[in-house]
């Protein structure tokens, strides 16, 4: 038996509380991971896991082997790192979690600039508007919009993804121009539910008055794209991040709304699940994706318009800086 990938195995397994979905992760067969398991705990002599068709345990056993195969998992990692000096040479799963709008308008562009420096690596994506747990997703990196929310993770800040009032010219010639953020209420506001959920819109002027300004939702969906495109065929007014409206706004398909106020824009992290010391490989990638996303981000900036980049772009060599982070528990 491979002790170590049955290790592996077991690990994803405990962390996704689900052997079909540590199978699906590894892309390994469901039967072939069960096998695995059950000629793990028969090679020790001992129970892992307690199962049942509405629960799903460690055994005091379990736990102890869990926390030291993956101590075990993180030792060779290094080990094969330290003595590796072709990046070329980064292999294994890297899973990556995203907001839906986000991953699919920023993330993709910079995963591809991974890949590309990285050929040998396999990179997963997971999209989920839900705040995602690093550990019983069993994601290596996730990306998080907003508040950071509960959990032990390990978060660094990216910077701020702007957010846009906008509407169709179609649709401000037919219902007349909107210059007070007063005017609003008057129009029917589309939204990705749990945004705006009081049914006011915080706008900042001048860059230091913030005040909200009545809005009256009249459609609500469950992703943003419905939404845009709701938006571009005239249905109502809204708010897109801009990273998803900046073609439109080129374009003249999508027009700002208050140019002069901004929506608040969101604050960007990216977070790592709280180990110590941090995977090599998670944390080559972290750093490539701070880069690169800092990069898109701020040339979107520049494309949507904006005078000022509220956008920081963090220093390379910024390897250090996850060594010693702030930790939220």
């Amino acid at each position: 038996m491979n002790l170590l990938e049955a290790m592996r195995i077991y690990v994803r397994v405990v962390e996704r509380e689900s052997i079909s979905g540590a199978a699906r992760d590894l892309n390994i067969g469901l039967p072939a991971t069960s096998e695995r398991i059950e000629r793990l705990e028969k090679y020790l002599g001992c129970r892992l896991l307690l199962r049942s068709a509405r629960a799903f345990n460690c055994t005091p056993e379990g736990v102890t082997f869990y926390e030291r195969s993956k101590a075990i998992l993180l030792a060779v990692e290094q080990a094969v790192a330290e003595v590796s000096n072709d990046a070329q040479d980064l292999k294994g799963t890297i899973r990556i979690a995203a907001p839906h709008c986000f991953g699919e308008t920023v993330v993709p562009e910079a995963l591809t600039l991974v890949r590309a420096a990285y050929p040998q690596l396999d990179l997963e994506l997971v999209l989920n508007d839900r705040i995602v747990d690093l550990v019983t997703e069993g994601v290596d990196i996730s990306f998080r919009l907003g508040q950071l929310g509960e959990g032990a993770f390990i978060a660094r800040q990216l910077g701020q993804v702007g957010r846009v009032l906008v509407a169709a010219p179609g649709y401000l010639s037919q219902h007349g121009p909107i210059t007070e953020p007063s005017e609003l209420v008057k129009h029917p506001f589309i939204r990705v539910q749990g945004m705006f959920g009081t049914d006011q819109l915080p706008l900042r002027h001048m860059a230091t008055v913030v005040e909200s300004a009545p809005i009256r939702t009249a459609i609500k969906t469950s992703h943003w794209r419905p939404m845009y495109e709701m938006i571009l065929s005239g249905a109502g007014i809204g708010v897109l991040e801009e990273p998803a409206c900046v073609d439109a706004l080129a374009a003249g398909r999508l027009v700002r709304i208050l140019p002069e106020f901004e929506v608040l824009p969101f604050d960007l992290n990216v977070l790592i699940q709280a180990q110590r010391p941090v995977p090599p490989r998670v944390r080559m990638i972290v750093t490539m994706l701070r880069k690169c996303t800092s990069e898109i981000l701020e040339r979107v900036q520049l494309d949507c318009g904006e005078v000022t980049s509220r956008f920081e772009v963090l220093p390379d060599d910024d390897v250090s800086e996850l060594l010693t982070p702030s930790l939220r528990a």
